[in-house]
């Protein structure tokens, strides 16, 4: 793999440990900035506001500007925003460096993966993609963990410090190693919203809003699981939410060359394993050592579907594919509060702590029905004869780098 890769993936980490980071921090914020958990609990949703809102427009905006200048500008809006959040005085000011943070974060992975997807051949771009998104799982294994331990020993601010200087080093990586990628001369808004409108586009961002929905029904009431149903201490919930992020980082590594092989399958066979193991979790939760198994294929299942999800997304939006990548993300972060939401207005009903994991099989069952449905849509456009065009990166000739640096193929046909 191109040693670019790399550069997308420790700017990955540092995008996942400040994502999710606050969740462990909550107390911390709360009793040093002089308000309630409840209060500071949408810190978390700021970010999330941010991401949504963020990954359209920023994407829009910087639709002609080269890949590796607008991947240097989102990483340095990323810092700023880390760096501010770290020296806000009060709320309101750490509140603002929360959306400002989060602003970037669609937008970035948007344009990551059509640069990871063009930095190698047509036959292994979804590894490509899968390698950034492993920056991603490992935030949640190990930087996570680590920046909660050193926010509640020195102060949440020391976090975002750290945060801070994680995306300092990303830029640096991302002008070191990344090469220019012009912007094809066709390529400006109107046509990035033409793609992004089209019907197996927007089937496959409804597909990554209900589908991953049910991991997040899950996972945003998991540490309460730990200790209400599983019967472990509160110490323990760091170890659970790890065993979550190693689960996490076997589907991303397993995902990219099973979706090169076969993008709807392997969508078709996470979803399906999703909503099978969340059913099987409301039974095996109460089985220590069975609950902790589960967690890891939770884990697993729950991210092998974002690749291919994002493969497919870019492969239907054609000739202008970075919108809609990014709009995939946006996606994403709908399906975490809208997950959250659902399981937590299951447990607000009565129905036991458990209740979100049969609320989340709902969701990905959901989910694989408008997957299935958008794949009966592509037999029926190949059976009426309408054009197939390949992946949009791939139609453009993918840029193949090696030790040797960067080149360009005679043709995608060539393999080389």
């Amino acid at each position: 793999m191109p040693v670019a890769l790399l550069a997308l993936a420790i700017s990955a980490f540092g995008i996942g440990t400040t994502e999710f980071v606050m969740m462990g921090l909550l107390p911390n914020v709360a009793g040093d900035l002089g308000t309630s958990v409840p209060t500071a609990g949408h810190l978390v949703s700021a970010y999330a506001l941010g991401v949504v809102v963020g990954a359209p427009l920023l994407t829009a905006l910087g639709s002609r500007v080269p890949r590796k200048r607008m991947l240097l500008l989102l990483m340095a809006l990323f810092t700023v925003g880390n760096l501010a959040s770290a020296l806000a005085p009060g709320y309101g000011w750490l509140l603002a460096g929360r959306v400002l943070a989060g602003l970037p974060h669609g937008a970035f992975f948007g344009v990551g993966a059509v640069v990871a997807a063009r930095l190698v051949r047509p036959d292994r771009q979804a590894r490509a993609v899968a390698t950034m998104f492993l920056g991603l799982t490992v935030a949640n294994v190990l930087g996570v963990p680590a920046a909660t331990l050193l926010g509640q020993h020195l102060g949440w601010r020391a976090t975002f410090l750290v945060v801070t200087a994680i995306g300092l080093a990303a830029l640096a990586a991302l002008a070191r190693l990344v090469p220019d990628l012009p912007v094809d001369g066709r390529q400006g808004l109107g046509r990035e919203l033409r793609a992004l409108g089209r019907p197996q586009v927007l089937l496959g961002l409804l597909t990554a809003v209900l589908g991953f929905a049910g991991v997040f029904a899950v996972y945003s009431y998991l540490a309460s699981m730990t200790t209400e149903v599983m019967g472990f201490g509160e110490s323990t919930v760091t170890i659970v939410l790890a065993l979550f992020g190693i689960g996490m980082t076997a589907g991303a590594l397993a995902a990219g060359p099973l979706t090169d092989r076969a993008p709807r399958p392997t969508l078709y066979g996470s979803l399906a394993a999703l909503a099978v193991t969340l059913v099987a979790f409301r039974l095996t939760v109460h089985v220590p050592w069975l609950a902790l198994v589960t967690v890891v294929v939770l884990g697993a299942v729950g991210f092998m579907t974002t690749t291919p999800l994002q493969m497919l997304v870019m492969e239907k939006a054609k000739d202008a594919p970075t919108l809609a990548s990014a709009s995939n993300h946006s996606a994403f972060n709908l399906a975490n509060a809208g997950g959250a939401w659902a399981g937590g207005a299951a447990v607000a009903a009565g129905w036991g702590w458990t209740s979100p994991a049969l609320v989340g099989a709902a969701l990905a069952a959901a989910g694989l029905a408008i997957a299935v449905t958008a794949g009966l849509l592509d037999r029926r456009e190949t059976r009426t004869g309408t054009p197939h065009e390949p992946s949009p990166v791939v139609a453009r000739g993918a840029l193949v780098t090696g030790d040797a640096g960067v080149r360009e193929p005679a043709s995608p046909a060539s393999g080389s």
